[in-house]
């Protein structure tokens, strides 16, 4: 298995949507952002993946600009394109068309040297659903702590 580290991880995204499936995806990155990503100057917490002209793109991944870098650094925000197989795209923008699905990036991560997202076609939790979860899960601990 290849070495891989984790630079940031969307907690959040497992609480707020039901995760069915995921895919590794390389992304199209200038310059200096590969070095401010390997730093760890990178949020993927409003982020989100759309179709454009039939390839997928990354919105709202903020990745700072680089200190050390020249005074010519990309905008933070901009949409950044995500490398995939042809099949591969084709079937998450398959899904995001149903109604219900969303595709979103789970987390970001250096592997052989390379930035790749993990990104997920999930489908949103309604509250009640999310209230239940919790529930459930803190029924599960206090049995394992043995109050129950």
């Amino acid at each position: 298995m290849a070495y891989e580290k984790v630079i940031t991880e969307n907690r959040k995204a497992y609480h707020d949507f039901e995760i069915e499936e995921t895919f590794e995806a390389g992304i199209e990155l200038k310059g200096s952002e590969v070095k401010s990503v390997k730093v760890g100057k990178v949020s993927i917490s409003e982020a989100f993946v759309h179709p454009k002209d039939g390839e997928l793109y990354i919105y709202n991944m903020h990745i700072a600009p680089y200190s050390k870098s020249s005074i010519f650094t990309p905008d933070p925000k901009r949409p950044r394109k995500l490398l995939l197989h042809r099949h591969e795209i084709d079937r998450i923008i398959g899904r995001i068309t149903i109604r219900g699905y969303t595709a979103i990036p789970l987390k970001v991560i250096v592997k052989r040297g390379w930035v790749k997202v993990i990104i997920a076609l999930a489908k949103g939790r309604k509250k009640y659903e999310k209230k239940e979860l919790i529930k459930e899960r803190d029924i599960e601990r206090a049995m394992m702590r043995g109050e129950l």
